[in-house]
């Protein structure tokens, strides 16, 4: 988090308009504001926080479960973010985001034939086959969406490539591919949690592609979990043994 601004001495306390110490509570629109400015700020606690003022007015926002469990794996508490999956599931049990970050804690568990049922049902909610488009229809939007992020990146514009990439992702989830351009965005955005989710959804459901596993490995070293790097990278080094590129990076973990 930034430090705190000094406050010059001289100026009278001004009552904030909304939230703590003021007259009236934040509306819906604010907190939820507040709670994803926490979380791009990487400050779970805080987003859990309003995420679960939020829940108590509102306890069938299944979105809203959705990330409050994200907070909660980021933190560490493994079955409370199951609690918050399942709870957004009993409200809408398509919601294939919250089937497969439930299947990749319960991958990270050690629970991996519950994992397993968790990523086949996400797999069969395809939403690009849901019948929002045509699957030809569906495919060239993708794409074009896809290829809109291509120019955006290559005019250094990562912000609306992430944009683009996350339309393309929403209309084809499967086409690993496109999610991971999108992570690649996110981590040109300093967003290190989002790619983060990307990158293990796609290994999730291909455990063989190696270049998320690489990026994977890359964005858990700037993290500071120089641990979760080395088996990442390790497993890359089993995949192909061959990439002195891999033996490079495992070696830059002992410097």
């Amino acid at each position: 988090m930034s430090p705190r601004k000094k406050k010059d001495k001289d100026v009278d306390y001004e009552r904030p308009k909304t939230g703590p110490g003021s007259e009236r509570p934040a509306s819906l629109r604010e907190t939820t504001a507040r709670a994803h400015a926490a979380w791009e700020q990487d400050d779970f606690a805080a987003a859990y926080e309003h995420f679960r003022t939020i829940l108590q007015d509102h306890p069938n926002f299944a979105d809203i479960r959705h990330r409050a469990g994200l907070c909660l794996a980021m933190m560490g508490d493994a079955e409370g973010a199951l609690g918050q999956f399942d709870a957004a599931l009993k409200v809408n049990e398509s919601y294939a985001e919250a089937l497969l970050n439930r299947a990749i804690v319960l991958n990270d568990l050690g629970r991996f034939e519950e994992a397993s049922e968790s990523f086949h049902r996400a797999s069969a909610l395809d939403v690009g086959d849901s019948g929002a488009f045509p699957s030809h229809m569906g495919n060239q939007l993708a794409n074009a969406h896809a290829k809109t992020g291509d120019l955006y990146m290559a005019a250094d514009r990562p912000e609306e490539a992430a944009s683009e990439y996350a339309t393309a992702v929403e209309i084809r989830p499967n086409f690993l591919d496109l999610r991971f351009k999108l992570a690649e965005a996110y981590m040109d955005l300093d967003m290190w949690v989002d790619a983060r989710i990307h990158l293990k959804e796609i290994l999730l459901l291909n455990p063989e592609f190696g270049g998320a596993r690489v990026r994977l490995g890359a964005l858990l070293n700037r993290m500071g979990d120089k641990k979760g790097a080395r088996l990442e990278w390790e497993r890359c080094a089993e995949q192909n043994p061959d990439d002195r590129r891999i033996q490079a990076y495992l070696a830059s973990l002992d410097q």
